[in-house]
Protein backbone atom coordinates (compact mmCIF):
# COMPACT_ATOMS: atom_id res chain seq x y z
CA UNK A 1 0.00 0.00 0.00
CA UNK A 2 3.15 2.48 -0.18
CA UNK A 3 2.45 3.90 -3.06
CA UNK A 4 -0.94 3.75 -3.28
CA UNK A 5 -0.56 6.69 0.27
CA UNK A 6 -2.51 5.45 2.86
CA UNK A 7 -3.70 9.04 3.61
CA UNK A 8 -5.34 9.42 0.73
CA UNK A 9 -7.45 6.15 0.48
CA UNK A 10 -8.15 6.78 4.48
CA UNK A 11 -10.05 10.09 3.67
CA UNK A 12 -11.59 8.41 0.52
CA UNK A 13 -13.30 5.58 2.50
CA UNK A 14 -14.15 7.93 5.35
CA UNK A 15 -16.01 10.26 3.34
CA UNK A 16 -18.23 7.09 2.20
CA UNK A 17 -20.73 6.17 4.15
CA UNK A 18 -22.08 2.58 4.42
CA UNK A 19 -24.90 2.84 1.20
CA UNK A 20 -22.79 5.99 -0.56
CA UNK A 21 -21.85 5.33 -4.49
CA UNK A 22 -19.81 7.72 -5.78
CA UNK A 23 -18.79 7.72 -9.79
CA UNK A 24 -15.69 7.94 -11.77
CA UNK A 25 -16.43 11.45 -12.50
CA UNK A 26 -16.78 12.18 -9.03
CA UNK A 27 -13.98 10.42 -8.16
CA UNK A 28 -11.51 12.45 -11.05
CA UNK A 29 -12.88 15.58 -9.65
CA UNK A 30 -11.96 15.16 -6.17
CA UNK A 31 -7.95 13.86 -7.68
CA UNK A 32 -8.51 10.05 -7.29
CA UNK A 33 -7.12 9.15 -11.30
CA UNK A 34 -8.93 6.30 -12.78
CA UNK A 35 -5.51 4.15 -12.33
CA UNK A 36 -5.13 4.77 -9.00
CA UNK A 37 -9.04 3.74 -8.61
CA UNK A 38 -8.22 0.37 -10.03
CA UNK A 39 -5.72 0.03 -7.47
CA UNK A 40 -8.25 0.32 -5.02
CA UNK A 41 -10.78 -1.99 -6.03
CA UNK A 42 -7.71 -4.67 -7.00
CA UNK A 43 -6.69 -4.06 -3.29
CA UNK A 44 -10.12 -5.09 -1.67
CA UNK A 45 -10.69 -1.09 -0.97
CA UNK A 46 -13.57 -0.33 -3.32
CA UNK A 47 -15.52 -2.94 -5.06
CA UNK A 48 -17.55 -1.54 -8.21
CA UNK A 49 -21.01 -2.38 -8.87
CA UNK A 50 -21.72 -1.42 -12.22
CA UNK A 51 -19.64 -0.16 -14.87
CA UNK A 52 -17.85 3.34 -13.72
CA UNK A 53 -19.38 3.66 -10.06
CA UNK A 54 -18.25 2.43 -6.48
CA UNK A 55 -18.86 1.86 -2.81
CA UNK A 56 -16.85 1.12 0.09
CA UNK A 57 -15.75 -2.50 0.02
CA UNK A 58 -19.09 -4.36 1.91
CA UNK A 59 -20.79 -1.29 1.37
CA UNK A 60 -24.52 -1.80 0.51
CA UNK A 61 -26.37 -1.02 -2.53
CA UNK A 62 -29.92 0.88 -2.11
CA UNK A 63 -32.00 3.01 -3.77
CA UNK A 64 -31.63 6.00 -1.32
CA UNK A 65 -27.81 5.91 -2.03
CA UNK A 66 -28.54 6.09 -5.80
CA UNK A 67 -30.92 9.11 -5.68
CA UNK A 68 -27.86 10.30 -3.22
CA UNK A 69 -25.45 9.86 -5.90
CA UNK A 70 -27.56 11.09 -8.34
CA UNK A 71 -28.99 14.93 -6.54
CA UNK A 72 -25.76 15.51 -4.52
CA UNK A 73 -22.86 13.49 -6.66
CA UNK A 74 -23.95 14.47 -9.99
CA UNK A 75 -26.20 17.04 -9.51
CA UNK A 76 -28.92 15.87 -11.65
CA UNK A 77 -32.19 17.31 -11.14
CA UNK A 78 -34.16 14.48 -10.39
CA UNK A 79 -36.78 13.63 -7.78
CA UNK A 80 -38.56 11.33 -6.54
CA UNK A 81 -42.35 11.48 -7.66
CA UNK A 82 -45.48 9.59 -9.11
CA UNK A 83 -46.18 6.87 -7.69
CA UNK A 84 -43.39 5.83 -5.69
CA UNK A 85 -43.16 9.14 -4.18
CA UNK A 86 -46.81 8.58 -2.80
CA UNK A 87 -45.75 4.92 -1.75
CA UNK A 88 -43.01 6.20 0.60
CA UNK A 89 -44.80 8.92 2.37
CA UNK A 90 -47.34 5.80 3.89
CA UNK A 91 -49.73 5.63 0.40
CA UNK A 92 -48.54 2.30 -0.56
CA UNK A 93 -51.51 -0.18 0.89
CA UNK A 94 -53.54 2.00 -2.25
CA UNK A 95 -50.86 0.93 -4.87
CA UNK A 96 -51.37 -1.92 -7.38
CA UNK A 97 -49.00 -5.03 -6.12
CA UNK A 98 -45.58 -4.81 -6.67
CA UNK A 99 -45.08 -0.72 -8.12
CA UNK A 100 -44.12 0.20 -4.91
CA UNK A 101 -40.74 -1.61 -6.10
CA UNK A 102 -40.07 0.72 -9.01
CA UNK A 103 -38.62 3.92 -7.81
CA UNK A 104 -40.17 6.82 -10.01
CA UNK A 105 -38.23 9.29 -11.24
CA UNK A 106 -38.60 12.79 -12.69
CA UNK A 107 -36.96 15.13 -14.43
CA UNK A 108 -35.50 17.07 -17.90
CA UNK A 109 -32.41 14.67 -17.89
CA UNK A 110 -32.31 11.04 -17.95
CA UNK A 111 -30.75 8.27 -15.68
CA UNK A 112 -27.40 7.43 -16.46
CA UNK A 113 -26.77 3.99 -17.90
CA UNK A 114 -24.88 2.51 -15.35
CA UNK A 115 -28.72 2.88 -12.83
CA UNK A 116 -29.95 0.13 -14.41
CA UNK A 117 -26.99 -2.36 -14.31
CA UNK A 118 -27.02 -1.96 -10.59
CA UNK A 119 -28.32 -5.31 -9.21
CA UNK A 120 -30.53 -3.95 -7.07
CA UNK A 121 -34.15 -5.58 -5.54
CA UNK A 122 -35.83 -2.24 -6.68
CA UNK A 123 -36.26 -0.75 -10.32
CA UNK A 124 -35.04 2.74 -10.75
CA UNK A 125 -37.37 3.88 -13.91
CA UNK A 126 -37.02 7.71 -15.28
CA UNK A 127 -40.39 9.02 -16.00
CA UNK A 128 -39.52 12.04 -18.19
CA UNK A 129 -39.64 15.98 -17.48
CA UNK A 130 -43.24 15.33 -16.03
CA UNK A 131 -46.35 17.49 -16.43
CA UNK A 132 -44.68 21.24 -15.32
CA UNK A 133 -43.34 23.75 -16.92
CA UNK A 134 -40.97 24.86 -13.80
CA UNK A 135 -37.34 26.35 -14.67
CA UNK A 136 -34.78 23.48 -13.57
CA UNK A 137 -33.31 23.77 -10.38
CA UNK A 138 -30.40 21.95 -9.60
CA UNK A 139 -30.80 19.76 -6.37
CA UNK A 140 -27.34 21.40 -4.54
CA UNK A 141 -26.74 23.16 -1.33
CA UNK A 142 -28.05 26.19 -3.53
CA UNK A 143 -31.19 25.20 -4.09
CA UNK A 144 -33.14 26.86 -1.02
CA UNK A 145 -36.21 25.22 0.64
CA UNK A 146 -38.14 27.66 -0.48
CA UNK A 147 -37.11 27.15 -4.08
CA UNK A 148 -37.97 23.97 -3.78
CA UNK A 149 -41.66 24.33 -2.06
CA UNK A 150 -42.55 26.58 -4.85
CA UNK A 151 -42.02 23.87 -7.44
CA UNK A 152 -43.79 21.74 -4.69
CA UNK A 153 -40.55 19.49 -4.29
CA UNK A 154 -39.35 19.11 -0.59
CA UNK A 155 -36.15 17.76 1.39
CA UNK A 156 -36.98 14.57 3.45
CA UNK A 157 -36.02 15.07 6.58
CA UNK A 158 -36.44 12.70 10.00
CA UNK A 159 -35.95 9.33 8.06
CA UNK A 160 -32.65 7.88 8.29
CA UNK A 161 -32.44 6.57 5.28
CA UNK A 162 -33.28 9.06 3.21
CA UNK A 163 -33.13 12.34 4.53
CA UNK A 164 -31.91 15.55 2.91
CA UNK A 165 -32.91 13.79 -0.79
CA UNK A 166 -35.26 15.62 -2.90
CA UNK A 167 -38.89 14.25 -2.83
CA UNK A 168 -42.30 15.38 -5.18
CA UNK A 169 -44.87 16.72 -1.97
CA UNK A 170 -48.13 14.49 -2.55
CA UNK A 171 -49.52 17.59 -4.57
CA UNK A 172 -47.46 17.70 -7.10
CA UNK A 173 -46.44 13.62 -7.46
CA UNK A 174 -50.60 13.05 -7.86
CA UNK A 175 -50.50 15.48 -10.29
CA UNK A 176 -47.53 13.16 -11.88
CA UNK A 177 -49.70 10.19 -11.30
CA UNK A 178 -52.42 11.52 -12.94
CA UNK A 179 -50.35 12.71 -16.13
CA UNK A 180 -49.22 8.92 -16.53
CA UNK A 181 -50.83 7.28 -19.71
CA UNK A 182 -54.22 7.02 -19.33
CA UNK A 183 -56.04 3.25 -18.64
CA UNK A 184 -58.64 2.66 -16.02
CA UNK A 185 -56.33 0.89 -14.02
CA UNK A 186 -54.86 4.26 -13.49
CA UNK A 187 -57.44 6.03 -12.98
CA UNK A 188 -58.64 3.40 -10.05
CA UNK A 189 -55.38 3.45 -8.60
CA UNK A 190 -55.55 7.51 -8.48
CA UNK A 191 -59.39 7.55 -7.52
CA UNK A 192 -57.71 5.43 -4.63
CA UNK A 193 -54.75 8.19 -3.60
CA UNK A 194 -57.21 10.36 -3.87
CA UNK A 195 -59.59 9.29 -1.08
CA UNK A 196 -56.55 9.42 0.96
CA UNK A 197 -55.55 13.17 0.32
CA UNK A 198 -57.70 14.97 2.55
CA UNK A 199 -54.72 17.37 3.54
CA UNK A 200 -53.23 19.11 0.17
CA UNK A 201 -52.29 22.75 0.73
CA UNK A 202 -54.67 24.86 -1.59
CA UNK A 203 -52.10 27.46 -2.61
CA UNK A 204 -49.24 24.59 -3.39
CA UNK A 205 -51.98 23.04 -5.57
CA UNK A 206 -52.91 26.59 -7.10
CA UNK A 207 -49.40 27.18 -8.18
CA UNK A 208 -48.84 23.32 -9.72
CA UNK A 209 -52.49 23.64 -11.23
CA UNK A 210 -50.81 26.77 -12.64
CA UNK A 211 -47.73 25.46 -13.79
CA UNK A 212 -49.01 22.30 -15.08
CA UNK A 213 -49.22 22.30 -18.99
CA UNK A 214 -51.27 18.64 -18.74
CA UNK A 215 -54.82 18.90 -19.19
CA UNK A 216 -55.45 15.70 -18.70
CA UNK A 217 -53.30 15.34 -15.54
CA UNK A 218 -55.28 18.52 -14.13
CA UNK A 219 -58.96 17.35 -15.18
CA UNK A 220 -58.19 13.98 -13.85
CA UNK A 221 -56.96 15.51 -10.62
CA UNK A 222 -59.78 17.74 -9.82
CA UNK A 223 -62.14 15.35 -10.99
CA UNK A 224 -61.64 12.67 -8.40
CA UNK A 225 -60.86 15.59 -5.69
CA UNK A 226 -64.54 16.81 -6.20
CA UNK A 227 -65.56 12.81 -6.20
CA UNK A 228 -64.26 12.70 -2.79
CA UNK A 229 -65.43 15.89 -1.53
CA UNK A 230 -62.03 17.13 -0.03
CA UNK A 231 -62.54 20.07 1.97
CA UNK A 232 -59.22 21.86 0.47
CA UNK A 233 -60.72 21.84 -3.07
CA UNK A 234 -63.25 24.86 -2.48
CA UNK A 235 -60.55 27.03 -1.70
CA UNK A 236 -58.55 26.38 -4.90
CA UNK A 237 -58.51 29.15 -7.30
CA UNK A 238 -58.95 28.07 -11.16
CA UNK A 239 -58.03 31.65 -11.98
CA UNK A 240 -55.04 31.12 -14.35
CA UNK A 241 -55.37 27.46 -14.44
CA UNK A 242 -55.80 26.37 -18.34
CA UNK A 243 -57.75 23.52 -18.39
CA UNK A 244 -58.52 23.23 -22.58
CA UNK A 245 -61.82 23.41 -24.48
CA UNK A 246 -64.00 20.33 -25.18
CA UNK A 247 -64.36 16.80 -23.68
CA UNK A 248 -61.85 14.35 -23.35
CA UNK A 249 -62.12 10.45 -23.37
CA UNK A 250 -60.05 8.26 -20.59
CA UNK A 251 -61.66 5.23 -21.20
CA UNK A 252 -64.16 3.82 -23.54
CA UNK A 253 -67.92 3.60 -22.26
CA UNK A 254 -67.05 6.02 -19.08
CA UNK A 255 -69.27 8.20 -17.37
CA UNK A 256 -68.31 12.30 -18.62
CA UNK A 257 -67.38 14.25 -15.52
CA UNK A 258 -70.04 16.85 -15.48
CA UNK A 259 -67.88 19.62 -14.44
CA UNK A 260 -64.00 18.65 -16.01
CA UNK A 261 -65.93 17.06 -19.34
CA UNK A 262 -63.77 13.80 -18.78
CA UNK A 263 -64.89 10.03 -18.75
CA UNK A 264 -64.54 8.15 -15.84
CA UNK A 265 -64.71 4.07 -15.16
CA UNK A 266 -68.53 4.06 -14.37
CA UNK A 267 -67.60 1.46 -11.78
CA UNK A 268 -65.49 3.48 -9.75
CA UNK A 269 -67.12 3.07 -6.69
CA UNK A 270 -66.92 -0.56 -6.68
CA UNK A 271 -63.43 -0.61 -7.30
CA UNK A 272 -62.85 1.36 -3.93
CA UNK A 273 -64.19 -1.71 -2.45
Amino acid sequence: MSDQNPGKINRLLASLGDSTLVTSRWLREHGYASNLVARYVASGWLESPARGVYLRKGGRLSWQGVLRALQVGEGLPLHVGGRFALAWRGHEHYLRLGTSATVTLYGPERPPGWVGSLPLKERVVGCGKGPFDFPVLCFSTEATDDALRERGLERLSHDSEADGLVFATPERAMLELCDAPADAALVYEADALMQGMANLRPRRVETLLRHCFSIKAKRLFLALAERHGHAWLPHVSLEGVDLGRGKRSLVPGGRLHPTYHITLPADLDEQLG
